[in-house]
């Protein structure tokens, strides 16, 4: 039985408290970086996001498998789970008005509508259990409450999200926490309740702009996240607090580093590209920032070229080895941004990926 936190009390100790607001101060900062130059950045850190919350529950893709993957290639199941958690992400962003029980079913309804439509956006309606064996709980490392105690205690965690007398980042870890021990679904509870953190830390104004990657930071170091939740359900708020300031230290740190990769290519682009500069084929180059494989139908969708037209601003970019064309078929061409894909890579790399697919 998940304890009622509503109403409760915190008192932490002071330098827990200290360093909290120190990364929430660095959370504003960034976002206000950011936000001054928006354009490619916050598709860029929100799919960044999306994916590194995906490799804490070891789903793991290229940058180039999920760049196709939202192109529509099915091939890869991975890659297609992660194209979810962005789709959940971007849920939690424009539900972070009103977060509530159905804002919350709804981020999991899009998340798992495609790999298990019969379970998203429904709580759970059977007793589930982290770690043990499949034939029951009894060596389970935690059993979350029995399904009927769900949607109350869900309804008291939305009341405490509803505070307003608790520091930012020290309110959105706990409400993490108290989600994660709730445990409503029978899957996609981390995803979920990572996307539940990024809308309050919206909806509390502390991210304006940009989506934080704050799950890239988390993932540095996945068994000391896995353990300051073990804490709070033993009561204890302290570690998962620090966890997450933490997390956003090392997140921050991390999409800075990518976002100057990116300039920098962007940048040495403009010194090889032959072209007018007035042509689309800039417009082509600003897009591959935020979609580093393309093909006819997203240059159409996002910025109005016919598809007959595509070759004509493409190959310019072929020319200058911006893009490769990914598939030498008629039908179905793609065309891939090495560069951005290798910078998007490094920056999985360097929060701990684990393995590609």
């Amino acid at each position: 039985m998940p304890a009622k936190i509503a109403e409760r009390g915190l008192h932490l100790p002071a330098d827990v408290t200290a360093t909290a607001e120190e990364a929430s101060n660095e959370i504003a900062r960034f976002d206000a970086e950011m936000g001054g130059e928006l354009a490619p950045f916050h598709a860029v850190l929100l799919r960044s996001e999306s994916t590194s919350s995906s490799r804490i529950e070891n789903l793991t893709a290229s940058a180039r498998a999920i760049a196709e993957a939202e192109l529509g290639d099915s091939g890869r199941r991975n890659a297609g789970e992660i194209v979810a958690n962005t789709n959940a992400m971007k849920a939690a962003i424009a539900l972070s008005d009103r977060i509530d029980a159905d804002a919350i079913l709804a981020m999991h309804r899009s998340l798992m509508e495609h790999t298990d439509p019969e379970a998203a956006g429904r709580w759970r309606t059977q007793q589930v259990w982290i770690g043990g064996g499949n034939l029951g709980p009894h060596d389970a490392l935690f059993v979350p409450p029995r399904h009927t105690r769900v949607a109350p205690a869900i309804d008291d965690l939305v009341r405490f999200a509803a505070r307003d007398d608790l520091p930012v980042l020290t309110h959105v870890a706990l409400a993490h926490a108290q989600f994660e021990t709730i445990h409503p679904f029978p899957d996609g509870n981390g995803r979920t309740g990572r996307a539940l953190l990024h809308a309050m830390l919206r909806a509390k104004a502390l991210t304006r702009s940009v989506t934080v990657p704050v799950s890239a930071g988390l993932l540095t170091n996945t068994e000391s996240y896995f353990a300051a939740l073990t804490a709070y359900r033993a009561g204890d708020p302290t570690a998962i607090v620090i966890r997450v300031a933490e997390a956003s230290f090392a997140a921050i740190a991390n999409g800075r580093r990518l976002v100057r990769d990116l300039r920098a290519v962007r940048q040495e682009w403009d010194r090889r590209i032959a072209a007018r500069g007035d042509s689309a084929v800039w417009r082509v180059a600003d897009l591959l920032l935020r979609h580093p494989v393309v093909n006819a139908a997203l240059l159409a969708r996002e910025l109005g070229i016919q598809a007959n037209n595509a070759p004509r601003y493409l190959q310019p970019l072929e020319k200058a080895e911006v893009l490769v064309e990914s598939t030498d078929r008629k039908r179905n061409r793609a065309w891939r941004a090495p560069e951005i894909l290798e910078a998007l890579d490094a920056f999985a790399a360097r929060a701990g990926r684990r393995r590609s697919e």
